[in-house]
């Protein structure tokens, strides 16, 4: 089969007007971020940009309703297309919920959209991180390495180790920009000047600590996983070494018995199948500490944002109280 080759698209461009459609449908079948929320990017490949100008949503189904999502998403590009409206698949998106989204479903689909489109991109979008006030956009993709080992389907410790694949290497992010015309940039400076904002400290809120401590208390979760999956990998090793000293202990018996079998004239016992008689066990597959590991690191990652932008308004609240001290006094 062919290799992977990296894709040519260095960074994503988005219309606003997708990013409101995205925020849209996660406040309106989201549940405020607790269900998760899937749609599809529209959109074309110029030169070294991707663009994403067009996106709709997945219908809301349960599991006893037969809903065909490839019937449903050439049905909705085909009408797409009769408007004259950009129906070439780019991609997908999906909300998450406090920052986790590294799963096996995220990587078998975006492992199935990039082996059919290979500048397609999944684009993350934490509705609960962007209540406190900063936009959560992220564009990931499967690296090369990822899709050729996922392909293969064996994550056994030997091929990981010789592919060189890591939970850092298993996806990469790309750069996002959103763009919006000049009509609109020409609206939103006519609005802020029409209704300026009443308060201008609203971004110095100091309130996400409920936020840092669901985070710390997911990665503590995710730890404990963590430390799960070692405890398998040690297992096995307990588990291969014993036999591989049971197998020893098995042929130099075997040979003892001969020895003695040939000093008194006896016919040597026949060979055996050492593979039947000790079966080796199950090697664990990496998969899943991959996924752990990379969801850990994602974790320590947000609350390494959000400590910084925490330390940063507490720096900058403390110099406004003195100046208001100051100005008092």
């Amino acid at each position: 089969m062919a290799a992977y080759r990296e894709s040519a698209v260095q960074y994503v461009q988005m219309d606003g007007l997708v990013v409101l459609k995205i925020i849209k449908h996660c406040q309106e079948e989201g549940s405020g971020g607790n269900e998760l929320v899937q749609g599809v990017l529209l959109g074309l490949v110029e030169n070294n940009r991707l663009e994403v100008t067009n996106c709709f949503p997945f219908p809301r189904h349960t599991e006893e309703e037969d809903l065909d999502e490839v019937a449903y998403q050439l049905e909705m590009m085909k009408n797409l297309r009769h408007v004259n409206i950009d129906h070439f698949h780019v991609g997908w998106y999906q909300s998450t919920y406090y920052g986790t989204y590294i799963n096996k479903a995220l990587l078998e689909s975006q492992f199935n959209y990039q082996h059919s489109i290979e500048e397609s991109i999944v684009l993350i979008y934490d509705p609960l991180r962007t209540s406190k006030g900063h936009l959560s956009l992220k564009a990931l993709r499967l690296t090369p390495q990822m899709m050729t080992t996922y392909r293969d389907g064996d994550f056994s410790p030997e091929v990981v180790k010789q592919s060189g694949l890591s939970f850092e290497a298993m996806f990469e992010e790309v750069p996002i920009m959103i763009k919006n015309s000049h009509l609109i940039n020409a609206l939103l400076c006519e609005l802020d000047e029409v209704a300026p904002s009443g308060n201008k400290f609203n971004f110095l809120d100091l309130s996400i600590s409920s936020h840092l401590e669901k985070n710390l208390r997911l990665l503590m979760d995710c730890v404990e996983d963590l430390g799960q999956e070692a405890n398998k990998s040690f297992n096995f090793q307990r588990q291969l070494a014993k036999q591989q000293q049971a197998k020893q202990q098995h042929i130099q018996k075997r040979q003892q018995d001969n020895k003695i079998r040939q000093e008194r004239g006896e016919a040597l016992l026949p060979e055996e199948d050492l593979s039947k008689l000790f079966k080796p066990p199950v090697v664990p597959s990496r998969l899943d500490s991959l996924l752990v590991a990379g969801q850990v690191g994602a974790y320590a990652s947000q609350i390494s944002e959000f400590a910084s932008q925490s330390f940063g308004k507490l720096f900058i609240v403390d110099s406004l109280q003195d100046s208001g001290t100051r100005d008092t006094a």
